[in-house]
């Protein structure tokens, strides 16, 4: 499940870049906000759901002037979703929280909510690895 949305000619390249580079036997399907949704709808007919990423998600949400506990809503509906979905699910997300307090308000509020969603998930799932320059470091669980 892909999250990013097309924004302008640069991150429309990306896209395509990445549309080329999976295998023709992957799924994809692009989600912009609707990610619980999603996974509650396919994962009954998928052997695992890849999401790339909970980052983009959320910043989707962001720019639809979502408040944060409407954003902490979706993420609850979210985890419900890969709890009882009967496939394996892998997430992808950024680290956000470990470099400088962003100096303007939407990049706080970002940086927030990208926390707390990733605090949720992770305690909704079996394994969390945090990947530092291609190094796996596991965080819950074992690889």
């Amino acid at each position: 499940m892909a999250t990013c949305c097309t924004k302008d000619k640069e991150m429309l390249q990306r896209i395509k870049e990445h549309q080329e580079a999976r295998r023709t036997d992957w799924q994809t399907v692009e989600v912009s906000t609707t990610l619980p949704e999603a996974v509650a709808s396919h994962s009954s007919h998928a052997d695992v759901i890849l999401i790339d990423c909970l980052t983009l998600w959320m910043s989707n949400m962001l720019a639809e002037n979502r408040s944060q506990e409407e954003i902490l809503n979706s993420a609850d509906a979210l985890t419900q979703a890969i709890d009882e979905a009967p496939c394996s699910v892998i997430i992808v997300s950024n680290e956000v929280g470990t470099g400088i307090v962003p100096e303007n308000e939407l990049a706080r509020r970002f940086r927030d909510v990208t926390g707390l969603v990733n605090q949720k998930v992770a305690a909704c799932v079996d394994k969390v690895v945090w990947m530092v320059a291609g190094i796996a470091v596991p965080v819950k669980g074992t690889l």
